[in-house]
């Protein structure tokens, strides 16, 4: 294999550069790389990861890729099942379409293992990539960056643009709901452990709590999914409150199921608030009280400014912060007792 340098400023990093930094053989880079099947799951992440830190890159990729736009982008979800990224992902591929390109999709399945693959698979492929939620590493992403423009949804990455819907105001806009309901405690039913957004929104609770007097606690981190939920509600039933704020809405939902298996009646006994106002919460019975975020504008929006890099603009990696509102259903209503 041969090496293209990743900038014109440096020499480009080597397969013997990826082996010292992985504290592999040469030859295992080639067979992790090459033929990842040959060597453990463990060996061809450290690899994955060096390969992607360093910038590195095989020569077998067409140069004409490399070197000529394709119109085509690329964005990573971190679980197309979750309806949260369904409006993300709509609003970016319309805006792609309208710009003349083509976008390409990819299932991460909330495996950072799967973001690295699907970056060393496509991205001399494509002119930028959005990575949606993603779990890799700060340094992973960055290591992305330094061969394809990167925007980045839902988490901060230091120097890298990115746009982000406001958790931390919305977690507060869903604390006042429950304060001015009665509610004096509130369980924050938390999502994956990698989720940056999870953090921001369990942070706004604490906040929130403090300003309002009120009483918070976690529980978590749990899987992302209706699974998830239900068993998050036999946690919350060891220890129950009143007020329950879930990382989405589709925890959410499973977390109300999970109460109806326990016999507790929502809103009668427990308010439900969710995240991102999908149509999984308005179907449900009853209908969820959720934080809204203007997710189609996400995706349009995080198209318009790889675009724009692409076309040689300068980002000033300042993340690009959208509203949110809280709409108000039928999962929430006024305490019935203290908490």
């Amino acid at each position: 294999m041969s090496e293209r340098p990743a900038d014109e400023d440096r020499p480009a990093p080597t397969i013997y550069d990826v082996a010292r930094a992985a504290g592999v053989a040469p030859s295992t880079v080639s067979r992790a790389l090459s033929r990842p099947g040959r060597v453990s799951t463990a060996t061809a992440e450290k690899v994955h990861a060096a390969a992607l830190e360093l910038g590195y890159r095989r020569a077998s990729v067409g140069p004409v890729l490399t070197s000529v736009p394709t119109r085509m982008l690329a964005m990573v979800v971190a679980d197309i099942g979750n309806p949260q990224f369904v409006d993300v992902v709509r609003g970016a591929t319309a805006a792609a379409e309208a710009a003349g390109y083509t976008m390409l999709l990819v299932d991460a399945q909330e495996s950072d293992v799967r973001e690295r693959e699907a970056a060393s698979t496509f991205l001399d492929a494509v002119d930028g990539l959005i990575l949606t939620s993603p779990r890799l590493s700060d340094s992973g992403i960055r290591g992305i960056a330094k061969r394809r423009p990167v925007i980045v949804l839902n988490r901060i990455v230091s120097g890298l643009p990115s746009v982000l819907t406001d958790g931390a105001r919305g977690v507060r806009r869903a604390a006042e709901h429950l304060g001015q309901l009665g509610h004096r405690e509130i369980t924050y039913v938390a999502g994956p452990e990698a989720s940056w957004a999870d953090g921001v929104r369990w942070r706004g609770l604490e906040e929130a709590g403090l300003e309002l007097d009120m009483r918070v606690r976690r529980i978590g981190p749990n899987a992302p999914t209706v699974e998830g939920g239900a068993r998050a509600a036999r946690r919350w039933a060891q220890r129950p409150t009143t007020a329950v704020v879930a990382f989405n809405d589709v925890m959410a939902v499973g977390f109300v199921r999970g109460l109806r298996a326990l016999g507790v009646a929502v809103p009668g006994e427990v308010s439900v608030v969710g995240f991102d106002n999908s149509a999984i919460g308005a179907l449900t019975a009853p209908s969820l009280t959720s934080v809204a975020s203007p997710l189609q504008l996400q995706g349009s929006t995080a198209v318009r400014n790889l675009l724009a890099i692409v076309g040689g603009a300068r980002s000033s990696g300042e993340p690009v912060l959208l509203p949110v509102k809280l709409v108000v259903r039928d999962s929430t209503a006024r305490a019935a007792r203290s908490g």
